[in-house]
Formats: structure tokens, C-alpha cells, sequence
């Protein structure tokens, strides 16, 4: 299988990155990193560097992608155009009351994408 993990600037980015590897490795299959940069974010090429940082740390031989533009709707075309089984993305937050908390772009792949999407929480 195809796997594409989505990460962005969020405190979680890099450990939905570890778990992505982690199942990837496990499951044997192939793994892409898609960098997704915020139009009022922080560079993109900064947060590429600490994900090959932090694959290189995991010894992964995941590929890079940067992404550009709204970052949901990019993730799902790059996932159809590169035909990808499986969208892995940050899970959101728990609210008090034990509610998931989706961001807008956790929600826009949620119901746009035509693959499986897991949210790692």
C-alpha cells in the first residue's frame, strides 16, 4: 500500500510522522511525507528540514513533498493524482467532554477524500 502522511507546523506534526513510519515499516509499505505549508505559516523549506531531520533520526527512506496552497484540499489532490490508499493526519483534539476537536484541515480531507483517512491522536 501507498501510504501519505500530512504534516504541518502543529506541536503533533512530528509524532503522527513517527507513527505513520512506525506502521509503514511494520505493514511494509511504502511511505511519502507530504510538507504542507500555510499561506501565513512559517517557511516551508524550515519544516522540511526538521521532518528529513527527524526521518533520518528514524531511519526512514520515506520520500518529501511539499505541498503549497490550502492544505486540505492539496492533500487529497495529491493523494489522487499519486493514487494513494491511505491519508494519515493529525487526530485533532480531545475536547473536556472526550469529543474530538477537528481542525478545518482534518475535516476537509475527512470528507473530501476518497481513500481511508486515519487520524492519529
Amino acid at each position: 500500500m501507498k501510504l501519505l502522511v500530512g504534516v504541518d507546523r502543529s506541536d503533533r506534526a512530528l509524532a503522527v510522522l513517527e507513527a505513520a513510519d512506525k506502521r509503514a515499516k511494520a505493514t511494509e509499505n511504502d511511505l511519502t511525507v507530504a510538507v504542507v505549508e500555510y499561506e501565513d505559516g512559517p517557511p516551508i523549506d524550515r519544516l522540511e528540514q526538521d521532518v528529513r531531520g527527524c526521518l533520518s533520526e528514524l531511519s526512514s527512506d520515506a520520500k518529501v513533498r511539499s505541498l503549497t496552497g490550502h492544505a486540505g484540499s492539496q492533500l487529497v489532490d495529491f493523494a489522487e493524482r499519486k493514487n494513494f490508499d491511505q491519508i494519515i493526519i493529525d487526530g485533532g483534539k480531545t475536547s473536556p467532554l472526550g469529543k474530538i476537536q477537528l481542525n478545518d484541515v482534518a475535516e476537509f480531507v475527512l470528507l473530501n477524500a476518497p481513500m481511508t483517512v486515519t487520524l492519529v491522536r
